[in-house]
């Protein structure tokens, strides 16, 4: 009789899934993530860090520099390893595309050769032009 019965489906509080699949450091900080409003699960926001998941659930974590969707594949028992914490989780965040948008690290640093240049390439140019003599400024 037992056996004709369905499982219950395993659920996990939201807060301990983003801890146990490491995308948040610490569950205070995935608490807080949540209640920010950062977190959506199945394209709804949620900001009771005691939601509910369930395995299919497709979660949408806004980080600072990108967005990560995630299909919940089973609830986590620990925080383990990388390896085992992958195991939680598909990663179904869409791939960057280049030159789409830049981040102020990223607009901050440039390609070697391109500005300014050193002070051995202002030597080598003016290794080019034996006329001029900063002297004469």
């Amino acid at each position: 009789m037992n056996e004709k019965q369905p499982q219950p489906v395993a659920r996990q509080r939201l807060d301990k899934w983003l801890f146990f699949t490491r995308l948040q450091k610490s569950r205070s900080i995935a608490q807080k993530a949540i209640e920010s409003g950062d977190v959506r699960v199945n394209d709804q926001r949620i900001t009771q860090p005691s939601f509910a998941l369930k395995a299919g659930d497709i979660v949408i974590l806004s980080l600072d520099k990108r967005d990560i969707t995630a299909r919940v594949l089973k609830a986590g028992e620990r925080r383990g390893p990388y390896e085992e914490a992958k195991l939680l989780y598909e990663d179904l965040t869409p791939a960057a595309v280049p030159g789409e948008k830049t981040t102020p690290f990223e607009q901050a640093t440039r390609e070697r050769g391109s500005g300014r240049p050193t002070k051995k390439e202002r030597r080598e140019v003016d290794r080019l032009n034996p006329g001029f003599d900063w002297a004469d400024d």
